[in-house]
Order: C-alpha cells, then sequence, then structure tokens
C-alpha cells in the first residue's frame, strides 16, 4: 500500500516531497532568463499589474516589507524605492538562483536589501513584524497554501495586510484563446527563449490547478484574514487578492 501524501506539479501528480525539488529545478533552469520571458509571454503586463500591486499595497515611508517568493526582485526594489532609509524590505525566495539574481539586481539599483533563502510555510521571522507582505506569482508553485498563507498572517502585525498577485481564471468566453496560447505558443516561447519548454509547459499546467478568484478567497479566509477582496486584471488572466489582519 502506498501512503504517500501526493500534491499537483502541473498536471501531475507527485509525492509532496518531491514538488519543491521539482519547482526548484525549473526555476534553477530558466533564472537567467526569467525577466525577458516574463517580458515576452505578457507583452510587458506584468509591470503593470505589478505597479497597480503596489499601489493597493499602501505602503509607507518607514515599514517593514515581506516579499515572499519575490524571484528577480521587482516588488522588492519598487517598495525600496517607496520605503525610505527608515523602511525595511526583505527579499524572500525557496530558490538561491533567483534569489541571487533578485539580491544582485537591487544591489546594482543602489539598494542593500537584507535577504533570506526560505520556505514561505516556515518563515524565520518573528510574530507581528511586517506591516505588509507580497507574493507574487509564487503561491501556486507551493506545496502547501494553506500552510504558508497562515505564516504570512503570523508574521504580519494586526492591521497589517497581504497582497497576492497570481494567475487565476480567464474570463470564460476568451478561455478557449487563452488555453491555445498558454499550451502551444508559452511552451514555444520558453523553448526558443530559455531554451526550456518544460518548465513553460509546467507554468501553463500549474495555472490550471491553482484555486480560482473565490476559491483563493475562501483559503485566505480560512487562514485567518478578513475583509479579502480581488480585482481581476486582464479579463482575469491574472487577479490581485488582499486581505488584513485584525
Amino acid at each position: 500500500m502506498n501512503n504517500r501524501n501526493t500534491t499537483h506539479f502541473g498536471f501531475q501528480e507527485v509525492a509532496e516531497e518531491e514538488k519543491s525539488q521539482r519547482v526548484a529545478d525549473v526555476f534553477d533552469s530558466v533564472a537567467q532568463r526569467y525577466d525577458l520571458m516574463n517580458d515576452v509571454m505578457s507583452g510587458g503586463l506584468h509591470r503593470l499589474w505589478k505597479a497597480f500591486t503596489i499601489a493597493k499595497s499602501g505602503v509607507r515611508p518607514g515599514w517593514r516589507v515581506l516579499d515572499v517568493a519575490g524571484g528577480t526582485g521587482d516588488l522588492a526594489l519598487a517598495f525600496a524605492r517607496k520605503l525610505g532609509q527608515d523602511g525595511q524590505v526583505w527579499l524572500t525566495d525557496i530558490n538561491r538562483s533567483m534569489l541571487t539574481r533578485g539580491r544582485d539586481r537591487l544591489g546594482d539599483e543602489g539598494f542593500i536589501v537584507p535577504v533570506a533563502q526560505c520556505d514561505a510555510e516556515k518563515l524565520p521571522f518573528p510574530d507581528d513584524y511586517f506591516d505588509c507582505v507580497t507574493v507574487a506569482f509564487g503561491l501556486r508553485n507551493m506545496t502547501h497554501k494553506e500552510l504558508a498563507l497562515v505564516e504570512m498572517r503570523r508574521v504580519l502585525r494586526p492591521g497589517g495586510r497581504l497582497l497576492v498577485l497570481e494567475f487565476s481564471q480567464v474570463w470564460k468566453p476568451l478561455a478557449p484563446a487563452y488555453d491555445f496560447y498558454s499550451f502551444k505558443i508559452i511552451p514555444r516561447l520558453g523553448q526558443l527563449i530559455t531554451h526550456d519548454e518544460a518548465s513553460y509547459r509546467y507554468l501553463a499546467e500549474s495555472i490550471r490547478v491553482h484555486p480560482d478568484q473565490d476559491g483563493l478567497r475562501l483559503l485566505m479566509e480560512q487562514a485567518g484574514f478578513e475583509r479579502v477582496e480581488y480585482d481581476n486584471l486582464a479579463l482575469g488572466v491574472v487577479a490581485l487578492h488582499q486581505g488584513f489582519k485584525f
């Protein structure tokens, strides 16, 4: 009898203990051209989605901000520019290749920020520490999303907010065209730009097994967040969820 707990890795069912390594392999493979691929895949729209996230965060100089699964540092860099010398932004990621690129990129822009390679399900920070926590395009790759959300709430101060920017369920009339683009075009772009078709096929699959807008809202509420709401961007290709800790 096989008693292993399993989880999704794209459309595959894999043992829970295998998923983190498989995800790590994906990002190790694409890290060097990750930003370029994001621009090509989204036509640059990911920059607008992230700018909207920053605007919704309401951050002020002096705040403490945690960017979970921050990758190459798009959000962390934008926060660093807003927080001033008295503020603090932590850049974290479970993947060393992505975290190194993010750290170096912020350094090149003149911002020396603290970084931590860590699992979002076991954040190495004290309770009630951050004013704002963000995770952009990282939640769907986590093995236990509910545990990660609980951890993000734990490290937020009372009154703090979580922002989750993630691929979601597209407007239904657009779904056939979106599916064609996701499964036929994106993997080919991945092969052309990063020489890795499989990782971008996983990307398309991982979006389909991630909770939709209302499903993620429910997960956040179950984790203890209040006043949870979301904004659909690009007709639901992406959604920005926001919840508060009171």
